[in-house]
């Protein structure tokens, strides 16, 4: 009988989100073993569903009888491996759709850490409707975002030009439990530059919560008086 060659599986590759310029990278707390990143290898049954899935993602017909009859079958391990790796490829709209199958299983928890890496990967796509939809089913499960989900979002809305969007979710975030951090204030006080009395609004709650720290402020002849 004739051996058909099977080709090497590659490593899965860890997602790496870049941290800005000028601060640390965040160490969000998770349990470093083979459940999350860089631990374990891709089965085979998780890369053959990763290509299905690119291939059939421009014809929904296709796509939903393929996630029937593959994705539905995988094991819990495989399916949060093909979740990361799609979030890592930038496969956001194909990730949802496996998110949304994990969602269903009978051993799934909310988990935020799986909302988190969704909600960025979005962001950073620069799909801010779905990621909003996301953000929205983390509070129907009673979770809250961590400081760099609040980083990353006000970052999306700001780069969309949506201060307005970026300003609902600064609003909760001082609605959080947990103390807000430092970054996303940066963040939010430098894309409101144009926009002098949203900004003074965060620069007076900045300076109350860190008292110790200075808010830039620019010349007035490049962005009137803030």
């Amino acid at each position: 009988m004739h051996k058909v060659e099977i080709p090497a599986i590659s490593p899965l590759l860890p997602v790496i989100h870049k941290p800005i310029s000028g601060f640390k990278q965040y160490h969000d707390g998770r349990p470093r073993g083979p459940l999350w990143r860089g631990k374990k290898l891709i089965g085979k049954e998780a890369l053959f569903v990763i290509l299905g899935l690119k291939r059939f993602k421009d014809d929904e017909d296709k796509l939903k009888k393929f996630i029937k009859t593959h994705v539905l079958r995988l094991l819990k391990m495989d399916l949060i491996t093909v979740l990361s790796e799609l979030e890592g490829q930038e496969e956001t709209s194909l990730a949802v759709k496996v998110f949304e199958v994990i969602q269903k299983q009978d051993w799934y928890k909310p988990d935020i850490f799986l909302y988190k890496d969704l909600i960025i990967a979005l962001a950073k796509c620069r799909k801010m409707d779905e990621a909003m939809k996301l953000w929205e089913s983390i509070k129907k499960e009673y979770m809250f975002p961590d400081s760099q989900t609040y980083t990353e979002i006000i970052t999306g809305f700001l780069r969309d030009g949506s201060p307005s969007d970026a300003m609902n979710v600064y609003e909760d975030m001082i609605k959080s439990p947990d103390p807000p951090e430092e970054l996303p204030f940066r963040i939010l006080l430098k894309g409101l530059l144009p926009h002098p009395l949203l900004r003074n609004k965060v620069k007076k709650y900045f300076e109350e919560l860190f008292p110790e720290k200075h808010a830039y402020d620019p010349p007035e002849e490049i962005f009137g008086r803030c």
